[in-house]
């Protein structure tokens, strides 16, 4: 990753930049992307009195209004190389939108000239003095990622926080920008970070003397995911490993996936930090985990030992949906975070009372016939997928879509052979057809060919519901992206419950009389 020479003077002065009351003023700073974060990251630092010029292939009417409004510029045209627009700039610091990956022509420019680059989970960690908590100190950062499972255990540890009178936000990549949080007048404890692998690569070319340091970081777990991006699943595997660095208090990983462990070995972290693990199996000493049924710490009690904490029990969980195996090592894992802030047991089990699960993640949207329809749309990559297959083993699999150059193969052959039927969706339906017929070739496997968006789940349900029967489950998990035919995974979720009601003449409730097909661990 390394670049040009910096001057000393300039390194000398981003090296100063590490609090909002810092002198920002007229730095000159290039930001790449013009989309919720870009927005956020040229706001801040036009709020900072920085000089600020936008570069985006393109830009909404809002933005585009907005952006002289704060006091910044705006280019727009193609970036398949260099703009002269942003060269004459002569920025002093470039900050990439996540959506910029290491090859792009603009990032090996930036780093080619020697200028530095950051993301916005940098900018922000600078800044995040602007409010701070009685005595002077800036919110406490949880950071969270992982290639499954980031937004619903980042959306439960700040439920747990606030269950138990933190003052604390769900920010990051789970939609809202940390700027945002940072800058919020009413200023908050502890801020939940939920971070992707491409916001951790540019947290990786961090310099200067002011490091993020997190009070508790996890990593969920590792597969192949976003190898596009990053170029090698190796080079994937060290950006999510950056999510431990400097940790002071807790590095909470998965003991049933060792690469988490091992992060968490060779990571250089704050002296007297401590390795607690998650998995739903019996807990050691300094572990949370499952005993007969019940979620216990074993991580945050001075008898740990002898001794366990009752934190839930798998039976409220399934009242509640929340049972399916991955979400009860979801739980885990925001549990040990929350439980690293001091936060009570019997607060944790208030949050999972009123929990519920976003939208596309296992939602059963109808039961009819005896026949449960799931919604796991964003189960976008095959680690996902595989959690779903096996918290409904034997359903009729509805898969595929934009493969993000991760082969199918292994899914198919470790979870496809136990589903009753496949259908195959998507631009790629060649790899997965291939995948079932070396692998799995004793289950039926359907195409559906249609290329108009509003015809594709019309037909999947109808193909579904003909192979189904009472006491199935049709399951959406497709274990790809969804661009190549829906304008996000939400889009194609909504356009399968549609279709499913449609067939079924139910209302978008799903409401029958029949006993939905419930997982659990």
């Amino acid at each position: 990753m390394a670049g040009g020479p910096v001057s000393v003077a300039g390194a000398a002065r981003l090296d100063a930049l590490t609090s909002w009351h810092a002198d920002w003023s007229g730095l000159r700073v290039a930001v790449l992307g013009l989309s919720v974060t870009g927005f956020s990251v040229a706001d801040t630092l036009a709020e900072l009195g920085a000089e600020v010029l936008v570069v985006a292939e393109s830009a909404s009417d809002e933005y585009a209004r907005l952006i002289p409004v704060i006091g910044a510029r705006l280019w727009t045209g193609s970036l398949a190389d260099v703009p002269d627009e942003l060269r004459a700039f002569a920025a002093d610091v470039v900050v990439a939108s996540p959506g910029f990956p290491p090859h792009h022509p603009v990032i090996r420019w930036a780093q080619e000239e020697g200028i530095a680059l950051w993301g916005d989970i940098e900018l922000a960690w600078r800044v995040r003095d602007k409010v701070t908590r009685p005595g002077g100190t800036p919110a406490d950062w949880i950071l969270i990622t992982g290639t499954n499972g980031k937004t619903t255990t980042t959306q439960l540890t700040a439920a747990m926080l606030v269950a138990g009178g933190l003052r604390a936000a769900p920010v990051g990549n789970i939609g809202v920008p940390v700027l945002d949080a940072v800058r919020d007048p009413a200023g908050f404890d502890a801020l939940v970070v939920e971070l992707s692998s491409h916001q951790l690569w540019y947290l990786g070319l961090q310099s200067g003397p002011d490091h993020l340091s997190p009070h508790a970081a996890v990593c969920l777990n590792l597969a192949d995911d976003h190898l596009e991006w990053h170029g090698s699943f190796a080079a994937y595997r060290d950006a999510k490993a950056l999510v431990y660095e400097n940790t002071r208090v807790a590095c909470v990983y998965n003991k049933s996936d060792a690469a988490t462990r091992e992060m968490v070995e060779e990571a250089d972290v704050v002296e007297g930090c401590r390795a607690i693990g998650f998995d739903l199996g019996m807990p050691g000493p300094s572990d949370v985990g499952v005993v007969d049924g019940i979620l216990v710490d074993r991580a945050f009690l001075a008898e740990r030992h002898t001794s366990a904490l009752e934190l839930t029990t798998v039976d409220d969980l399934a009242a509640r949906g929340l049972a399916a195996p991955h979400v009860v090592a979801n739980i885990l894992a925001a549990s040990a975070l929350a439980r690293s802030l001091g936060v009570e047991p019997a607060a944790i089990r208030a949050a999972l009372q009123d929990f519920r699960l976003d939208p596309h993640r296992i939602e059963v949207v109808a039961v009819a016939g005896g026949i449960t329809w799931v919604d796991d749309s964003k189960a976008t990559n095959p680690h996902a997928a595989a959690s779903s297959l096996a918290a409904y083993p034997g359903a009729v699999w509805v898969v595929g879509g934009l493969l993000k150059g991760v082969d199918i193969a292994e899914l198919v052959a470790a979870r496809g052979a136990g589903a009753k039927a496949a259908i195959v969706i998507g631009v790629e339906r060649a790899d997965i057809t291939a995948a079932f017929a070396r692998h799995a070739p004793a289950v039926p496997v359907f195409e559906v060919d249609h290329t108009e968006t509003e015809d594709v789940m019309a037909q999947v349900v109808d193909l579904a519901a003909g192979i189904a029967r009472d006491g199935d489950v049709v399951l959406l998990a497709p274990a790809a992206a969804s661009f190549d035919q829906f304008a996000s995974y939400a889009d194609r979720g909504h356009r399968f419950a549609a279709a499913v009601h449609e067939r079924i003449g139910g209302g978008p409730d799903g409401h029958t009389d029949d006993r939905p097909h419930s997982p659990r661990l």
